[in-house]
């Protein structure tokens, strides 16, 4: 987490609150050391932010240090909530990582009703152990932002095993099954894949460049066809 986030997260975990706040809370909740924490306070302090307390007792912002609520309605902020929620279960670690932090900056700034009204809600995803705690749903999105060509042992449906090497442009998920949709050179046409019958990957180091007949939107006129 970059530096400015994390400040920006201490500063909003003390928002509004009637009580102190633990050092050690606020490291669970953003995830750093004590030392860090103790640090940033500190470093805050010094730049003038108005927080109370001390280590060993806790923190506070002073009263009347405040900002304007973020305006949502509560069906609004109950969908981000939600969304929030499935992207933590479903979406690999590091997009789980950020929408943690997303949902932290946007129920720090809410009025104390909506606050309540984001931790009512009965809407769950999950977060058991499954594919997308792997990182492979992370490193394929990263070979899809970076066009990295991947050599692939894959298992079909037959559970025949192939080696292939693709050309990654989207993921997609199906509300329990993720899918990548490529380029296969072996096929020498659009396939999708699962990511869980993926056997073996490796980043080739080989950088594609999307073009009219193979990239993203001839991959979706095909599937749409």
């Amino acid at each position: 987490m970059r530096r400015a986030d994390r400040l920006f997260l201490l500063i909003h975990a003390l928002r509004g609150r009637r009580s102190a706040i633990t050092a050690h809370s606020l490291a669970q909740t953003l995830g750093v050391s004590l030392r860090t924490v103790y640090r940033d306070v500190a470093d805050l302090q010094r730049s003038g932010v108005p927080i109370e307390g001390e280590a060993g007792v806790g923190y506070l912002l002073r009263k009347g240090s405040d900002i304007p609520p973020l305006m949502f309605t509560p069906d609004e902020l109950e969908a981000l909530v939600v969304g929030t929620r499935f992207v933590r279960a479903f979406g690999g670690v590091r997009l789980g990582r950020e929408a943690a932090a997303a949902l932290l900056k946007i129920e720090a700034v809410l009025p104390p009703e909506l606050r309540e009204r984001s931790q009512r809600t009965r809407i769950f995803a999950p977060e058991v152990r499954r594919l997308e705690n792997s990182g492979l749903i992370d490193d394929l999105h990263a070979a899809i932002n970076h066009r990295t060509v991947l050599r692939l042992r894959y298992r079909d449906n037959d559970a025949r095993s192939s080696e292939r090497e693709i050309e990654p442009l989207c993921l997609a998920f199906w509300g329990g099954v993720w899918t990548l949709g490529a380029w296969c050179r072996l096929r020498a046409d659009f396939r999708n894949f699962r990511p869980d019958r993926i056997l073996e990957y490796l980043p080739t180091g080989e950088v594609f460049a999307e073009s009219r007949e193979r990239g993203l939107e001839a991959y979706l006129r095909a599937c749409a066809e």
